[in-house]
């Protein structure tokens, strides 16, 4: 069965960060107990939810002209940065302290993008694609 590329990139990286992210809310709930895993799973969800994102993105722009692709991939990427900063805050501002331990976020959600992360590269790099170059007629 043949799978697409944005299919297989999103297995490639889940497994790997999810096995990162519930790795890392056990051990931030050894550690800071409750509100360890609170901003274990809070990092968890933050980070899946972005990088998903991006593979919808792709999966939507795949037909489009280079310039719509590069103009969606951009509006995207500052629209999750922004409903990212505005989520981070409204946290912030409203979870107290002693109920979220923010280092515990932090550490979580930095472990699991670069899990993230390294998940797709391997998976990309298995992928073996054949692009063409610019010019080549063999491939048309």
């Amino acid at each position: 069965m043949k799978y697409s590329m944005e299919s297989q990139l999103w297995k490639g990286a889940l497994l790997p960060s999810s096995i990162t992210g519930i790795v890392g809310i056990i051990a931030m709930g050894i550690l800071h107990g409750r509100p360890g895993v609170v901003g274990g799973i809070l990092a968890e969800f933050i980070v899946l939810i972005f990088f998903a994102v991006h593979l919808i993105i792709s999966v939507i722009s795949n037909k489009l002209d280079p310039i719509m692709t590069m103009a969606l991939a951009m509006l995207s990427y500052f629209a999750k940065l922004i409903v990212l900063g505005v989520f981070l805050l409204i946290v912030l501002k409203t979870v107290p302290a002693q109920d979220l331990n923010r280092p515990s976020f932090g550490i979580v959600a930095f472990a699991i993008t670069f899990a993230w992360l390294a998940g797709e590269v391997r998976a990309f790099l298995k992928l073996k694609l054949h692009l063409p170059l610019p010019g080549d007629s063999s491939h048309k």
